[in-house]
């Protein structure tokens, strides 16, 4: 009696499933959001990088179709989320809605049918029951009763002190207890045979409504079943011809990439095939600009693009975004862990690459593809930039004897391998002093403790309060 009640529990069990399901639903819809959204913002910092980077020509393009990729899947994985909380999850939603009904005072609809219907099959029997056992508990008295009478009437017999009529007492106590016996014995047969009575009819009763729950709870369990069926479908991106064709275009252009084709457009346009402007006689002239002495040519800060380089109409010619001045990497290059943090916080707004971003994607590399050759060169050894002294006449600020600055102390953020001579390695949590403050490109003079002095990304340490 009362153990219907797990069966009731179970509709509650599935609305509260319901729940279950969309919450994880929707929790694979946000991780398919965030990495589209990564995947994206992966694209576009590194196209712009390859594209401001030195490489060029077929090779170039070959790497640039891994982030026409990026943004290929990128699109594909938001059509997933899309799908997951269009469809799937606003279909368990309405599912629910339709399946369980609230009631003003709490509960469902169908649990209260449930257990009514129980509680109503079982009644009849339950009250039967409690008449056995009623009759029981009375029958096991009576035999009881029954035996401490025989065992008074036996221990008086040996007593000389008792007088006949007190015998004769104990006697019809014994009658009686035995009259009650086959009285009580009696009854609780006969209610027994009427509970035996009842329970088939109990049993139909009970099995009726035991069917009514499962027939609702086998309507869930086919819906769950159809539900992850379509989950399943639209996470499977192996079967969608648009994600088969993205890979397969990819193998495409990374096959066309062809390092002589390349080499042929380098010598052509940047090598010994270019057009070349050979020093011819010229008449002095007023008009002309003045001749620049050793002094002035020092204090030119930036280079001299070469002018006057025009590509004849034999020229082998390519259609490429590449400039026909002489490009040159710089000395010192900047890697991408340099300038850029992978640990940075991000935040879901669906955005691409957020401004700050674009300014460490100027920080990642000193090289530029329109950046060119200075024109001025001499052997001596006055303009060697490597030399104690620089272009306008200053010290080194690497030198010890520098002028001393505003020391800080920093805590690093991030774990930082240096990528030059001049840079420093540090741990995340490591401590070190900040020497100078950061320059345009972000970057910073430290000194560890161990003494060893050098540069590190700005971005990578915080004050230590």
């Amino acid at each position: 009696v009362g153990n219907y009640k797990r069966t009731v529990k179970r509709i509650d069990d599935g609305h509260r499933l319901c729940n279950d399901l969309m919450n994880c639903i929707h929790e694979r819809a946000r991780i398919e959001k965030g990495y589209a959204q990564q995947l994206t913002e992966w694209a576009k910092r590194w196209k712009q990088l390859v594209e401001k980077g030195p490489q060029y020509g077929t090779v170039e393009r070959a790497w640039c179709a891994f982030m026409s990729e990026a943004e290929k899947v990128s699109e594909l994985h938001l059509e997933v989320k899309g799908s997951l909380m269009n469809e799937d999850f606003e279909k368990v939603k309405n599912w629910q809605k339709e399946a369980f009904h609230k009631q003003m005072m709490g509960g469902f609809k169908e649990t209260k049918e449930a257990e009514d219907g129980f509680r109503k099959a079982q009644k009849p029997w339950a009250k039967k029951l409690k008449e056995v056992e009623a009759a029981k508990k009375a029958y096991h008295a009576a035999c009881k009763e029954e035996k401490l009478a025989i065992s008074r009437e036996t221990n008086s017999k040996a007593d000389p002190a008792l007088n006949p009529e007190q015998l004769k007492k104990l006697q019809d106590k014994v009658e009686r207890s035995k009259q009650d016996v086959l009285k009580t014995k009696e009854k609780y047969e006969k209610s027994l045979k009427e509970l035996d009575s009842v329970t088939p009819q109990y049993m139909e009763n009970m099995e009726q409504v035991f069917e009514q729950c499962q027939q609702f709870e086998e309507k869930r369990l086919r819906f769950f079943r159809e539900v992850l069926l379509e989950v399943q479908k639209h996470l499977d991106l192996s079967n969608v011809a648009s994600y088969k064709n993205i890979y397969r275009e990819l193998e495409q252009n990374i096959k066309t990439a062809d390092a002589v084709e390349d080499l042929r457009w380098f010598r052509a346009n940047q090598g010994p095939g270019m057009s070349m402007n050979w020093p011819q006689f010229e008449e002095w002239s007023a008009d002309l600009n003045r001749t620049l002495s050793r002094r002035e040519k020092k204090k030119a800060s930036d280079g001299v693009t070469l002018t006057g380089i025009n590509q004849t109409g034999d020229q082998v010619s390519q259609p490429n975004k590449h400039s026909s001045s002489l490009s040159v990497q710089s000395n010192t290059v900047q890697s991408v862990q340099s300038s850029y943090n992978p640990f940075e916080d991000e935040e879901d707004t669906g955005s691409t690459v957020s401004e700050k971003e674009d300014n460490k994607i100027k920080n990642v590399s000193s090289y530029e593809k329109n950046q060119s050759y200075p024109a001025d060169w001499s052997d001596e050894e006055s303009n060697n930039p490597f030399s104690s002294t620089d272009a306008n006449g200053d010290t080194n600020p690497f030198d010890e004897d520098a002028s001393p600055a505003m020391e800080v102390r920093v805590r690093a953020l991030y774990d930082y391998e240096g990528q030059e001579q001049d840079e420093l390695s540090f741990k995340a949590g490591d401590e070190l002093t900040k020497m100078e403050n950061e320059d345009e490109q972000g970057w910073c003079k430290g000194r560890l403790d161990n003494g060893q002095v050098g540069l590190y990304p700005a971005n990578y340490v915080e004050p230590i309060q």
